[in-house]
């Protein structure tokens, strides 16, 4: 606990749990590590209104943004704000740990069943676990190891490739500073480089850069731009930075300076890396796009070592491995009878044939008797079918399998959550809409439910009385009206080699 504060362990086994949502939890580590000081707790209603006012808490200290916590009305509804023993609201991490007592001093209502809450929390337990747990030292732990005079602060949320290894040094060398490099660890969720790979990938380059400090920070960037420059600007101060590089409009903020560097090209003359503007338009090569790197990661090709040091690209390589070695979840979706089931396991028969990754074949009928059982189909229970069948195919995919889903899955909402899942997973996804008519699918109703569903024997068939929202992002389209079920799975594996997921197959001899 900090500042004395105690409870008893009655209390607080009785007190009620949350756990955050991802953003929330970063803020609340950086909150008990005390990288955002003076700010010591979740904003109450007062400190939001006075930073959105003029940028300051109630009690006059500057900061920049709101930092809250919302909840579910009804745990609000469990505390008394006036006990100090029956205010406390215990907060975990993903998998259910406690780290940390909330002592609630707010709360208000946000929207229906949505209450906010603010006040001071103290840390439980001894800090956490997770990969490279000994590099996310205090903001006070880091201060006493920098020396005297200017530190240059570098956010390395991407891989260090040899342009940017290129612009630290140079700053390094203007400023005479001390190199502090801040690894962000935080999930904000846009499927870049898993955490422990992306520190994996600095550690590569720091033969390359000049003596340096490295800590882990338990940042996300889930705010808009302005604002989360504001908190990074504020957190770097926390950390002992006086100057912060940045490779784009990074506000200032919290008494630092920031430099933008200069856009740098590699120089065949020499192979140095230099201003591009110094090097002739022929003897010059432009730093590769992040696009342009995953491409070739994708395809298994390696990054030219003029731009990527090799230490690097074999952790990127072991991160990213070529699309053909990497899980895949292949889902399929469309209207009852549109030939997705069949299509799915003729797809499935072919990928066994290859012999490259297991295959399984998550089927709706199989599903719904052995996964989920005793869902019906209101809008609700279609989702968590849906998101439970993501679930277990990501998981597959995560394991460098492949995983093929045939569900009806009508709601759009729910096909974006089972592809953010095998994206969170390190996996691809592809998503093929088997796009057959309502009237052909009624013609091969072999279960006879379209014509029960008709005749108002049958509600929330998909197409009649319940709606299909036809997907704008799927990544093929199939209309198995014309074509046989050999024609569909050919065209299903031609995408999938076209686009690097499967090897080509070799004709049989």
């Amino acid at each position: 606990m900090s500042n004395g504060w105690v409870l008893p362990d009655e209390v607080l086994r009785e007190a009620p749990t949350y756990t955050p949502r991802p953003g929330e939890l970063a803020d609340l580590e950086l909150l008990l590590i005390g990288a955002y000081a003076p700010l010591a707790g979740f904003m109450t209603r007062a400190d939001l209104v006075s930073v959105s006012r003029r940028g300051r808490l109630v009690d006059g200290a500057s900061w920049p943004v709101a930092v809250s916590l919302q909840v579910p009305a009804t745990l609000v509804q469990q505390l008394d704000l006036t006990d100090p023993e029956r205010r406390t609201l215990v907060l975990t991490d993903g998998e259910g740990a406690p780290m940390a007592a909330l002592e609630v001093t707010d709360a208000w209502t946000i929207r229906d069943g949505v209450a906010g809450v603010g006040g001071t929390v103290h840390r439980l337990g001894d800090g956490g676990h997770g990969p490279f747990r000994r590099l996310r030292r205090t903001p006070e732990e880091i201060r006493a190891l920098l020396p005297p005079g200017r530190v240059l602060g570098v956010v390395a949320d991407r891989p260090l490739h040899r342009p940017q290894l290129a612009q630290i040094a140079h700053a390094v060398r203007t400023l005479s500073a001390h190199l502090l490099i801040m690894i962000p660890v935080g999930e904000d969720g846009t499927g870049a480089l898993p955490p422990e790979a992306l520190v994996r990938s600095v550690f590569a380059a720091r033969d390359r850069m000049p003596p340096a400090t490295l800590v882990t920070v338990p940042f996300s960037r889930r705010r808009d731009e302005i604002s989360d420059a504001l908190l990074l600007a504020r957190v770097s101060a926390a950390y002992g930075v006086t100057h912060l590089l940045s490779t784009g409009e990074m506000l200032s903020g919290a008494g630092l300076r920031v430099l933008v560097p200069r856009e740098l090209a590699y120089d065949n003359r020499d192979g140095q890396w230099r201003w591009r503007d110094d090097i002739p338009p022929r003897n010059r090569r432009l730093a590769l796009s992040q696009a342009e790197i995953d491409d070739l990661l994708d395809r298994g090709f390696p990054l030219p070592e003029w731009h990527t040091p090799p230490a690097v690209a074999k952790e990127l390589s072991r991160a990213r491995p070529p699309r053909r070695h990497r899980g895949l979840v292949v889902f399929l979706t469309g209207l009852s009878g549109s030939g997705k089931s069949t299509v799915a396991r003729g797809l499935a028969d072919a990928l066994r044939e290859e012999g490259e990754r297991t295959v399984t074949l998550l089927d709706g009928d199989v599903v719904r008797r052995e996964l989920t059982a005793g869902l019906g189909f209101s809008k609700a229970d279609r989702d968590t079918n849906v998101r439970r069948i993501g679930w277990v195919a990501a998981e597959i995919a995560r394991h460098h399998g492949i995983g093929i889903c045939c569900p009806i899955a009508p709601y759009a909402q729910a096909r974006a959550t089972a592809r953010e899942m095998a994206t969170a997973a390190g996996a691809g996804f592809v998503l093929v809409h088997v796009a057959t008519p309502l009237e052909i699918c009624e013609r091969r109703d072999r279960k006879g439910l379209y014509a029960r569903a008709r005749a108002g024997l049958l509600t929330g068939m998909t197409g009649i009385d319940d709606p299909y929202e036809e997907p704008t992002d799927a990544d093929l389209v199939l209309d198995t009206t014309d074509i046989t079920v050999d024609e569909a799975v050919q065209r299903v594996l031609h995408h999938l080699t076209e686009t690097g997921w499967v090897e080509p197959r070799l004709p049989p001899h």
